[in-house]
């Protein structure tokens, strides 16, 4: 080559790299983590992990690994029959009290937290009620359904007193900014829309996902809402501007739910493929928590760092946040004459002390569990560094 083709083919790299991005949006490119047993390792850590060859320089690496928290085991304290159609969603109110379950027969249910008493039964929806939310600065209910309805519900009055009109279709999944008045819905529409709850205008329709819109979450910090969708990707808004500032594309089946930690900077998806930990704001993948090999319909986050995840084969799994180190497996048992293929689980979450759980199951039960009390160290070890070293040899 000669000296002046040099000089051209240099040009013609930096006219390149000059090129403004054509994408506009930031998208993820998709990266894996090594899962080793029942612990996962970040991208990092995998690499550090490649160049390891003996047994005692492995020792030394897993002794820098965040160690496993201890977490009891849980049980099935008692059972809730009161739906007739399979239960989807549920949520707790603020002061701990009581809770709410959305179902199939297009009711809404509210039940003494500490009894499973029956409270009181909301009707108006025409279609299955697909989630809740309950309101932390109003006495309101929020509820959306099948039947395209958005609708607010005034607890004092146990009426239905605002309906948010504009999405086309079934509205799937809800959820209320912390602290500013507003209301976050996506549906089958593919959009998601943010509602004034006081004025029931739509202040933005975010538009973007080539599927169903089917999980949400929010939050007080950047980023302040995010959802998941059957197009398999996540997308980070910024809801000031009404635009995505980034799109996540790590999961290849639909993102079916979306959790932030309690006290923690981050959130974390769920998938048929995995669950994945992500670090805020950037959104920056972390971690994997891996063996639930089924489709996971939803997940909860205690404040004492529990995650569980559970699926439509009707199995839960507990983890240790920190290590994701999955520390108990249960397998929900149907009621009395409902099918072995109703055996899935909707939807779960841990009431406000972190010390129950409730989960809403398609054999239409509702589901309380509490920690054992006879669970200790002794009686349930942590055994997650034996695996790994014998997976390593």
């Amino acid at each position: 080559m000669s000296l002046i083709e040099v000089k051209e083919t240099s040009k013609k790299r930096r006219t390149n790299q000059n090129q403004p991005n054509s994408n506009k949006y930031q998208i993820v490119p998709v990266t894996e983590s090594l899962h080793l047993s029942n612990t996962t390792l970040t991208q990092n850590q995998r690499k550090d992990l490649m160049v390891l060859n003996t047994k005692k320089r492995k020792e030394e690496f897993l002794a820098r690994l965040p160690k496993p928290k201890f977490h009891p085991q849980w049980k099935e304290l008692f059972v809730i029959a009161s739906h007739v159609g399979w239960v989807n969603c549920v949520d707790v109110e603020p002061d701990n009290e009581w809770f709410a379950t959305g179902s199939d027969d297009r009711t809404i249910k509210l039940f003494d937290l500490a009894s499973g008493k029956l409270k009181l039964t909301l009707t108006g929806h025409v279609a299955s009620v697909q989630d809740i939310a309950i309101s932390k600065n109003y006495p309101y209910l929020f509820s959306v359904g099948a039947d395209k309805q958005v609708k607010c519900w005034d607890l004092e009055t146990n009426t239905a007193v605002r309906h948010y009109h504009g999405h086309m279709s079934g509205v799937y999944c809800c959820c209320l900014h912390p602290s500013l008045p507003y209301l976050f819905t996506g549906g089958r529409d593919s959009s998601v829309r943010i509602w004034d709850i006081r004025t029931r205008e739509s202040i933005h329709i975010l538009t973007g996902h080539n599927g169903s819109v089917i999980s949400l979450a929010t939050q007080n910090t950047e980023p302040q809402l995010i959802s998941g969708s059957i197009d398999g990707t996540i997308r980070v808004w910024d809801i000031i501007a009404g635009k995505p500032r980034t799109i996540l594309t790590h999961h290849k089946k639909s993102v079916r739910s979306l959790k932030f930690h309690p006290h923690e900077y981050s959130f974390v998806s769920a998938s048929a493929d995995s669950i994945r930990h992500w670090k805020c704001p950037e959104a920056k993948f972390i971690k994997r928590f891996n063996e639930h090999n089924a489709i996971i319909n939803d997940l909860a986050i205690s404040e004492d760092d529990v995650l569980v995840s559970c699926a439509d084969n009707g199995t839960l799994k507990f983890w240790d946040w920190g290590s994701g180190y999955c520390f108990q497996n249960r397998q929900s048992k149907v009621q009395s004459g409902s099918l072995v293929s109703e055996a899935g689980i909707r939807a779960a979450i841990f009431d406000l002390s972190g010390s129950r759980l409730i989960t809403c199951e398609t054999d239409k039960t509702i589901k309380i569990w509490h920690e054992d009390e006879n669970s200790t160290e002794e009686t349930h070890p942590i055994v997650w560094k034996t695996s790994i070293i014998q997976n390593l040899k």
